[in-house]
C-alpha cells in the first residue's frame, strides 16, 4: 500500500508538466505562523514563505476573518463592470503608504508579472518611447515580457525566444562579485548606463528603467547605497520613468515597508508590489505618480480578476497588521540575528563565500573556493536537501543556483528562528564533509 507521499508523487508525475519545478518534494496540507505540516503529519520550519509571500505568517487569524467576511458578502465583481469597495479602499491605502511624492494612483492586478507588464505599458504610454533598461541578475516574471527583462538564462529563457525587442541590459553593482571591488561600484554602474546612451540606445528613446531594490532571484544582491540615488537622477534628467520592482522586497521584508525607504527621498515614479501584500492570495499592484498612471487611454489597463474583493480584503488586513505589529522593525531585528549567526558559521566553513542582505532579506552564497568565488551549485542542492530531511523548508536563488535565501515569515519566534539557523549550520557542515 502506497504512503500518501508516494501517492502524491505519482499524481505529480502523471498529471503535472515537468516544466513546473518542485524544490522540496512534499505536499503541505496545513500551515500556521512559520510552521508547515506535510501529508504525513511531519512538521517543518518555513524559511521560504512561498517565496516571500507570507511575511505576516501562514493562516493569520485576522486575515482569514477578513476574507471570510468578504466571501459572505461579495465574492466577485469585475471592476470593469461594477466597482467594489475593497478595490477602492486598497488603492487608497497603497497610495497612502507608497514612498512616492505628490498625488498617486494605483492599478490592482493579480501577479507580480502582471504588474511588470502594466508598468511597462504605462511608461511607454506616458513617454511615447519604447526602449527599456533592465539589469544583469534581474528577475521580473515568467511572461514573455517578464523573461525578456529577466537575466537568468536557464531555466527562464532557454528555448523561448525570440524575446521582446528594445531591452538593453546593464551591469548591476554586485559588491561580492564585481571586479571593481574597493572602488565606487554604484557610481561606475550608473556611468556605464550614461555611456550606453552614446553607444547602445538614445536616451530620448528610453521609456523606463526597471530595477529591483534588492535583487531577489538574482541572489539577494544589495547594491552600494549611492547607486539608486544616482540612477534616479539620471532618469529624472532624461525624462525616463523610474520603476522599482518591490514584488519581493516590499511589505516589511527589508526592515522598511518598502525597500525604497532605505534611501532619502528616492521618489520612484512607479512601484510594483505583490507577494506578501496578499498573504497568499493572488493580488498585485502598480502604484505611481498620478500623471504617469493616467497616461494610458481608458480601458487599456486591467483584467477580469484584478483587485477581486476577496484578495483586496485580505490585503487591507495585511497592511493593518503590518503597521500595528511593526513588522518592518521586527524584520530588522530578525535579520541582524541571522547575519550574526551566519557570519559565525562562515568562519567555520570553507564553502560559504558571502553572507548578505537587507533587513530580513538574507542569503548565503556557496562557493568552491573563496579566492576564485567559483559557484558551488552542487553544495547548495545538497544543503537544501539536507535541510528538508531535518525539517526546514528552504529556497534557492542566484544566477548560478548557488544561493540559499531566507524568507521566513516575520512573525517567527526567535527560538524557532534559531532552530532553523541551526539546521542550516548542520546541513552546511555535513555537505562540506561529504563533498570534500
Amino acid at each position: 500500500m502506497k504512503t500518501k507521499r508516494e501517492a502524491n508523487a505519482l499524481l505529480r508525475e502523471r498529471y503535472i508538466t515537468k516544466s513546473v519545478s518542485v524544490q522540496n518534494p512534499i505536499a503541505v496540507v496545513r500551515a500556521e505562523g512559520a510552521k508547515l505540516w506535510d501529508e504525513e503529519g511531519r512538521e517543518y520550519i518555513d524559511f521560504a514563505g512561498g517565496i516571500g509571500v507570507m511575511n505576516v505568517g501562514h493562516s493569520h487569524p485576522e486575515v482569514i476573518a477578513a476574507i471570510k467576511d468578504q466571501a459572505d458578502r461579495l465574492f466577485h465583481t469585475c471592476f470593469h463592470v461594477t466597482m467594489n469597495e475593497p478595490y477602492l479602499q486598497l488603492a487608497e491605502q497603497l497610495c497612502r503608504i507608497a514612498p512616492i511624492a505628490g498625488d498617486k494612483k494605483a492599478l490592482l492586478v493579480n501577479t507580480g508579472a502582471e504588474a511588470v507588464e502594466n508598468a511597462v505599458k504605462i511608461a511607454r504610454s506616458f513617454t511615447g518611447r519604447s526602449a527599456l533598461i533592465a539589469f544583469e541578475g534581474a528577475f521580473h516574471g515568467r511572461t514573455m515580457l517578464g523573461i525578456s527583462l529577466t537575466s537568468k538564462v536557464n531555466p527562464y529563457k532557454t528555448g523561448f525566444g525570440p524575446f521582446v525587442p528594445e531591452i538593453y541590459r546593464m551591469p548591476f553593482p554586485n559588491p561580492y562579485r564585481s571586479e571593481l571591488a574597493g572602488q565606487d561600484l554604484g557610481k561606475q554602474a550608473v556611468e556605464t548606463i550614461v555611456q550606453a546612451f552614446e553607444t547602445y540606445v538614445d536616451a530620448n528613446q528610453v521609456a523606463a528603467v526597471i530595477v529591483e531594490p534588492v535583487q531577489g532571484e538574482g541572489g539577494f544582491i544589495v547594491p552600494p547605497p549611492n547607486f539608486f540615488p544616482l540612477l534616479r537622477n539620471v532618469c529624472r534628467e532624461r525624462g525616463i520613468v523610474f520603476i522599482l520592482d518591490e514584488v519581493q522586497s516590499g511589505f516589511a521584508r527589508t526592515g522598511k515597508m518598502f525597500a525604497a525607504e532605505h534611501y532619502e527621498a528616492l521618489d520612484p515614479d512607479l512601484i510594483l508590489v505583490a507577494k506578501s501584500l496578499g498573504a497568499g492570495l493572488p493580488i498585485a499592484a502598480v502604484v505611481g505618480k498620478a500623471d504617469i498612471m493616467d497616461a494610458p487611454p481608458v480601458g487599456s489597463l486591467g483584467g477580469t480578476y484584478g483587485g477581486n474583493p476577496l484578495a483586496a480584503a485580505g490585503a487591507l488586513k495585511v497592511i493593518e497588521v503590518m503597521e500595528r505589529e511593526q513588522l518592518p522593525a521586527r524584520a530588522e531585528t530578525l535579520g541582524q540575528q541571522c547575519v550574526s549567526f551566519l557570519r559565525e558559521l562562515q568562519k567555520q566553513s570553507t564553502i560559504i563565500g558571502d553572507v548578505r542582505g537587507q533587513g530580513a532579506m538574507i542569503a548565503i552564497e556557496l562557493v568552491k573556493d573563496r579566492e576564485t568565488k567559483e559557484p558551488y551549485s552542487e553544495a547548495t542542492a545538497l544543503v537544501t536537501k539536507k535541510c528538508l530531511e531535518y525539517g526546514l523548508i528552504t529556497v534557492k536563488a542566484g544566477v548560478y543556483s548557488n544561493v540559499i535565501r531566507l524568507l521566513f515569515p516575520l512573525v517567527i519566534s526567535e527560538d524557532l528562528l534559531r532552530q532553523g539557523l541551526q539546521v542550516i549550520a548542520r546541513a552546511v557542515k555535513e555537505a562540506e564533509e561529504e563533498l570534500r
